[in-house]
């Protein structure tokens, strides 16, 4: 990951970002609320394989339940603190995805998910993603999870609780912001 402090006279407005990430299909890109630039790098296979697993179980949840809309790490949310972050999955609940105009919803969509998960890969910094759940978490997401497959540790965070770190955990619920959701990460950890 690479952050790029641009110069005050070439201000990263919603509409110059939305156009460079037109321009550049095959780079992943996030901004900050401060303004930077985050280019981020291709997954390696093995934690494409590994977030496959992790999007997958919540789609599937969501397809039973029809509680939410489930997204990808191609999706993009534009956070209260005007900052554009691509969570490696996310879940938004019905009502609140309901209340987005079709606008909106084909845009960057103006809210924070309410469940966010992070998958660490082996060029992400620890601290970094660390500080993005809390963002997620401050700008109104209910549960964030940063999974860091090489610890095989899980770290949960809700909002006005101290960061929960479970280790090695075969399943971990989503109750009940997510009810009866469960991740097998036996899928993750083998």
């Amino acid at each position: 990951m690479i952050a790029l402090n641009l110069p005050p006279a070439l201000p990263l407005t919603d509409e110059v970002f939305t156009q460079l990430c037109r321009r550049n299909p095959d780079l992943r890109l996030e901004r900050t609320a401060q303004g930077e630039l985050v280019v981020m790098a291709p997954a390696g296979s093995e934690s494409s394989r590994q977030n496959l697993s992790l999007s997958a179980q919540l789609w599937l949840w969501n397809q039973q339940t029809q509680l939410g809309v489930a997204f990808d790490s191609s999706a993009g949310f534009k956070l209260p603190n005007g900052a554009i972050r691509s969570p490696d999955v996310a879940w938004v609940e019905k009502a609140r995805w309901e209340r987005l105009s079709p606008e909106q919803r084909r845009q960057f969509a103006p809210l924070c998910p309410d469940f966010v998960l992070e998958l660490q890969s082996p060029t992400d910094d620890l601290v970094t993603l660390q500080a993005k759940l809390a963002e997620y978490i401050a700008n109104g997401a209910r549960l964030g999870w940063l999974v860091a497959p090489a610890e095989q540790r899980v770290y949960i965070y809700r909002p006005q609780q101290p960061v929960e770190i479970v280790q090695h955990p075969a399943t971990l619920g989503g109750d009940p912001l997510l009810p009866g959701f469960v991740m097998d990460f036996r899928f993750v950890w083998d």
